[in-house]
């Protein structure tokens, strides 16, 4: 049974950094291009960034020099780790293959405020 695990989210203050994690389990981790996305109130999920198996990035315009991913295929996990983190950033935050295909994970909440 496939599982995304999203964690790490929280409070913090304009400025500030978080680390989340994505656990992945029932499938093939190595293989996969992984993605983070993350949707705000009454906004469509967006795509954040992604890492092909390879360790190939990319990033949005967004978040461009302030978010990096990365993974770990020995443990099953994507990161993304966040600096500068602005009150736009706020959004729940997913994993997912990318295109994203797998079900989705209960994410983890950003807030940015001060």
């Amino acid at each position: 049974q496939v599982q995304l695990v999203e964690s790490g989210g929280g409070l913090v203050q304009p400025g500030g950094s978080l680390r989340l994690s994505c656990a992945a389990s029932g499938i093939i981790f190595s293989i996969y291009v992984m993605g983070w996305y993350r949707q705000a109130p009454g906004k469509q999920r967006e795509l954040v960034a992604f890492i092909t198996n390879g360790g190939t990035t990319n990033y949005a315009d967004s978040v461009k020099g302030r978010f990096t991913i990365s993974r770990d295929n020995a443990k099953n996990t994507v990161y993304l780790h966040m600096n500068s983190l602005k009150p736009e950033d706020t959004a729940v935050y997913y994993c997912n293959r990318f295109p994203a295909t797998l079900p989705w994970g209960q994410g983890t909440q950003v807030t940015v405020s001060s």
